[in-house]
């Protein structure tokens, strides 16, 4: 009997939308006098209302079906809601029908939070071919490795053949580089029929710098800068338009794409002075936009604003579910590599904001940070330890390196299988970084294929790494070669030796061990439940009181040197590393229940 199917479609006011004689096409374009669509050859007058919207509808025409914009000037763009984009950003958009993908996965509710474990991953380098269907043929092995939440790097169409995705232009259309849209339903299809879920990182703080010619008709930058380039128009004039876009992407994701939740990348970049800020809306409507599955939106945030991350009354969360903890991150590598450059300066050995950060959730909470200026981060202790995602690298800080090197690479291997039991055995939400598991040692470098902008890349890249190659941490590489993006495509071949082998089965074992004993204690757990204390200059313990009032605790040495205290009584959870009642032994951490 075959499986029971269904399909889905998103239904917006934004780009085209299927009728049953043709397709409807839709542009707001305020600054121009008129609109001719261009479709399969034929061109078309578009009809304008008062608001600045153009529309016609056109028989005949369907899945398949290329088409562009002609302004006045003659000038011929894409639909900025186009659903693909077979010939990147400056070429023709094409119709999608989203009733063509027939959806499997019936009875899909998606899993609470507290299951989550994620593996961040770059479509483009996770596998040799670089694609959807390449990547969809690996979800058995990460199912059996105990992943339970891909979490992809954002797939917006990009300029040119390489890029990790933050320069996206078009915001409906996943890049062609990576196969067709029915493609990527086809993964994440398959990962929700092997009990995964599916978040995308997306970018609504700026546009790539090339490809975006919105601008040219409609008012949608402003003129507030970011890193990145001009932010988004979310509060001026002709704001409810551009506000409306972002909205309509965020719950197009999660609509016609199924995807479980969105993890949004640089709020803080958002500037909004508007009765309510976007980072709000999006999350109100994001969530109230889910067909009653278990949606999670989880923030990325330097400025640690803890208000965001606020539960209710019943514990589940009133925006966000949980924020990156970069905090604990730069703790971590600080302390471990002894590396004290760059951002890692306000961290470098501070014993005391790590067990912070792992009790409490940020190492910052309010005082003042010389390197920013001003005080730093809100309180936290107050959110449960569920509430921030935890990592000991990611696409960022592996990527932020001259010459991308990994964790592994840079500390000796004891040292590395004690990060990953610290982390992935701890409380908050654990997320593994493509290859780890292995101790991949294929570099994650920055690369991008903006071919026009490449001066201005590598003297903009060069700038931003100042700080790291002072610290000698590296060679650079050229972000533009075609080698940079080739040399950080994993080797899969890399499992077999048995080093690589004995990291892969220490990962299994952890996660076995987090998803039998310790997911279960995180149901309900509330805040104010960890609490700290710094046992020596690397050394620290953590007790985090869980559901039921069943104790965890945690003693870490992070140093080469053993570490005295009194641990008569533990009946270890796990030990990676050793200990004896009164010793703790170079890189150690120690967990136990009570």
């Amino acid at each position: 009997m075959p499986p029971r199917t269904i399909r889905r479609e998103q239904e917006m006011k934004f780009g085209t939308q299927m009728t049953p004689d043709g397709v409807r096409f839709r542009l707001w374009a305020p600054l121009v006098p008129s609109v001719e669509l261009e479709v399969d050859g034929w061109s078309l007058p578009m009809q304008k209302d008062v608001r600045g919207w153009y529309e016609v509808e056109v028989p005949g025409v369907s899945h398949g079906s290329r088409y562009m914009f002609c302004l006045p000037d003659g000038k011929k763009v894409p639909d900025p809601a186009s659903r693909y984009q077979p010939e990147d950003v400056d070429g023709p958009s094409e119709v999608v029908d989203p009733l063509v993908f027939e959806w499997t996965d019936l009875g899909w509710r998606g899993r609470p939070w507290e299951e989550c474990v994620f593996y961040e991953l770059h479509i483009g380098t996770f596998t040799p071919e670089g694609t959807f269907r390449a990547a969809a043929d690996k979800l058995e092995y990460l199912a059996e490795l105990g992943i339970t939440a891909l979490q992809i790097m954002p797939l917006a169409d990009f300029a040119g053949r390489w890029n990790w995705g933050y320069d996206g232009v078009y915001m409906f259309a996943p890049d062609a580089s990576y196969g067709r849209p029915e493609d990527l339903k086809a993964l994440i299809n398959r990962a929700h029929q092997l009990g995964m879920m599916v978040m995308l990182d997306v970018v609504y703080n700026h546009f790539g710098p090339k490809g975006n010619y919105i601008p040219l008709y409609a008012p949608i930058l402003n003129d507030k800068e970011t890193p990145w380039g001009p932010g988004l128009n979310v509060d001026g004039e002709n704001a409810t338009v551009v506000r409306d876009l972002v909205l309509a992407n965020a719950r197009f994701w999660i609509n016609e794409y199924r995807f479980d939740g969105l993890r949004f990348d640089a709020l803080h970049a958002i500037e909004d002075s508007g009765p309510k800020h976007l980072i709000q809306d999006l999350a109100e409507q994001t969530r109230a936009a889910s067909d009653g599955r278990q949606i999670h939106l989880v923030a990325e945030n330097s400025h640690n604003e803890a208000s965001w991350l606020r539960r209710r009354d019943d514990g589940t969360p009133w925006l966000y579910t949980a924020q990156w903890n970069d905090d604990l991150h730069h703790c971590l590598h600080a302390l471990i590599t002894g590396e004290s450059q760059a951002y890692y300066q306000p961290y470098a050995e501070r014993i005391d904001l790590l067990a912070r950060a792992l009790a409490e959730g940020f190492a910052w909470q309010g005082e003042y940070l010389a390197r920013e200026n001003r005080p730093h981060g809100e309180p936290s202790a107050f959110l449960p330890p569920t509430s921030f995602v935890s990592f000991i690298q990611n696409h960022d800080h592996t990527g932020n390196r001259p010459a991308g090197e990994r964790i592994g690479q840079l500390v000796p291997r004891e040292a590395a299988r004690m990060l990953a039991a610290l982390y992935l055995l701890s409380p908050q939400i654990p997320m593994l970084f493509m290859g780890e598991e292995w101790g991949a040692k294929t570099p994650f470098c920055f690369f991008s294929d903006i071919r026009e902008l490449g001066d201005a890349i590598r003297s903009s890249r060069e700038e931003e790494l100042r700080e790291f190659r002072l610290a000698g941490t590296g060679e650079h590489i050229d972000p533009m070669n075609e080698s940079a993006f080739l040399g950080c495509k994993l080797d899969w071949n890399e499992r077999a030796p048995p080093e690589s082998t004995e990291m892969l089965e220490l990962y299994k074992d952890l996660l076995h061990a987090r998803s039998t004993v310790l997911i279960p204690l995180l149901v309900g757990v509330e805040g104010n439940s960890g609490s700290a204390e710094v046992i020596g200059p690397r050394a620290f313990q953590v007790c985090w009181t869980l559901s039921g009032g069943t104790r965890l605790n945690l003693a870490a040495n992070l140093g080469a040197t053993p570490q005295t205290g009194k641990w008569h009584d533990v009946f270890p959870l796990w030990c990676e590393g050793t200990f004896s009642a009164d010793t703790l032994g170079p890189y150690t951490a120690l967990f136990w229940l009570s």
